[in-house]
């Protein structure tokens, strides 16, 4: 496992970092080498938010990408609640891996999408590129779960197309097919 701690609106301490460091070796046994986590510690500055010592990791694996934030008033503590919560993610994510057919290497990301400027219209702050795996919409439920989004951009593995899944306010998940 490849891990990166960076800082957020905080200078990361040396103590904090080993700290970071220490608590996620506990991942290693469960990830492969070569997998990427980056570890993000932030501290929210609105006084209103009383938990705000904020720690996100981001694990990119050889399938999807598993996302963990937790926040409270001691930087250690976020740290030691993120931890707990990705190993319960990363075992559930081994588990269904080891009961499902693991499908072939993903498809390169498509160039990004362009947006006109407009001086009334939405601003665009933040843009993200990644891989549209081919997979069925059962995966893809799947996937919606392990990064806890609430939805999730796949290639169908049926039609080729590109698809969306996404959860719906009573529970169950909505699919999004482009017609022809």
């Amino acid at each position: 496992m490849r891990l990166h701690v960076k800082g957020k609106n905080v200078e990361v301490s040396e103590s904090i970092r080993l700290y970071a460091e220490e608590k996620m070796r506990k991942l290693d046994r469960q990830l492969h080498e070569l997998t990427e986590v980056e570890l993000e510690l932030s501290v929210e500055k609105n006084p209103s938010i009383a938990a705000n010592q904020v720690a996100e990791a981001t694990v990119r694996t050889k399938g999807p990408t598993l996302r963990v934030t937790e926040a409270s008033t001691d930087m250690k503590a976020s740290i030691d609640q993120l931890t707990e919560k990705l190993l319960r993610q990363v075992q559930s994510y081994r588990g269904k891996r080891r009961d499902r057919q693991v499908r072939g290497n993903g498809i390169p990301p498509g160039g990004s999408m362009s947006i006109p400027d407009e001086e009334t219209g939405p601003t665009i702050v933040k843009v993200k590129q990644f891989s549209v795996k081919p997979m069925s919409a059962e995966e893809a439920a799947l996937q919606l779960d392990l990064i806890g989004h609430d939805f999730f951009v796949f290639r169908s593995d049926e039609s080729g197309d590109v698809n969306v899944i996404y959860r719906r306010k009573d529970g169950g998940y909505g699919l999004i097919e482009p017609q022809e």
